[in-house]
């Protein structure tokens, strides 16, 4: 669905090609649950994105030591929007985090969200650290579930990160 597939995005991984380094900066768009109570951020998320879904919104890799670029590209990352990067990046999310419940006013509530994380890859295991947060820029509501009646809404059919329609894998 991205711009890279799982055999392409290893390739990527490898040394610098300029300078031989091996810590990589990856710019991606991950899935992450953040605890919302009263329509704001109520602790730290967590990413709950799988491998397939970080390769998918993977948009940047570059070397952290000498800033050679190592792939880029400028489509949306969940739908492939030709130039529309720009949008998900420096847009807010379209779909806002209610103070209450609709369905029974509780106040506690879990946001999934796509995220812009930034992620330095020294090829083991790596953690992504969100570069957004709940109400910011880059920070994409794509589903609020009620943690007292369990009742779910979603963002709705267009891409949550630029509103174009487009072929988007299930959410976890």
């Amino acid at each position: 669905m991205g711009s890279l597939d799982e055999p392409t995005f290893a390739t990527h991984l490898a040394p610098c090609p300029k300078c031989s380094g091996t810590k990589l900066e990856l710019l991606s768009f991950l899935d992450q649950l953040v605890p919302a109570m009263l329509g704001e951020a109520a602790g730290p998320g967590r990413f709950v994105h799988d491998g397939e879904k970080f390769v998918d919104g993977t948009y940047s890799i570059a070397c952290a030591g000498c800033k050679h670029v190592i792939f880029i590209s400028d489509v949306c990352p969940r739908c492939n929007a030709p130039g529309k990067l720009n949008t998900a990046i420096r847009t807010e999310s379209r779909f806002t985090v209610p103070r209450t419940c609709a369905a029974c006013s509780a106040t506690e509530l879990s946001v999934t969200a796509l995220t812009l994380a930034i992620t330095f890859h020294t090829g083991g295991r790596s953690q992504p650290r969100p570069a957004a947060e709940l109400g910011e820029p880059g920070f994409h509501v794509i589903s609020i579930e009620c943690d007292d009646c369990g009742e779910t809404t979603t963002a709705g059919d267009a891409c949550p990160l630029c509103a174009a329609p487009g072929p988007l894998r299930p959410r976890p």
